[in-house]
C-alpha cells in the first residue's frame, strides 16, 4: 500500500472515532463517576483491590498496542517502497 492511502484510512479511521466518541450518549461517558463514588466507599484493602484489578485489565490494550507500534516500526521501509 502507499504511504499516502494508509495516512489517508487513519486519519478517517481517527475521524469516525472522534465524531462517535462525540455524539455518544452522557450515560456512556458518566462510568467514571460512578467508580469513583464506589471508590470513596472502600476500605483500604478493597481499595487496593480496585487498584490492582485495574492495573490488570490495563495490560492486554498496552500489550496489544505496544505489538502494534513494533510491527509498524519494523515494517517502516517495506521493500520497493521508494520513500
Amino acid at each position: 500500500m502507499n504511504r499516502e492511502i494508509v495516512t489517508k484510512i487513519i486519519l478517517l479511521l481517527a475521524l469516525t472515532t472522534m465524531a462517535v466518541l462525540t455524539i455518544a450518549p452522557a450515560d456512556v461517558l458518566a462510568q467514571c463517576a460512578m467508580c469513583k463514588s464506589t471508590a470513596n466507599n472502600l476500605d483500604s484493602v478493597s481499595a487496593r483491590q480496585l487498584n490492582l484489578s485495574t492495573l490488570i485489565l490495563l495490560c492486554p490494550p498496552v500489550a496489544i498496542f505496544g505489538v502494534i507500534l513494533r510491527l509498524a516500526y519494523k515494517h517502516r521501509n517495506a521493500p520497493g517502497d521508494k520513500d
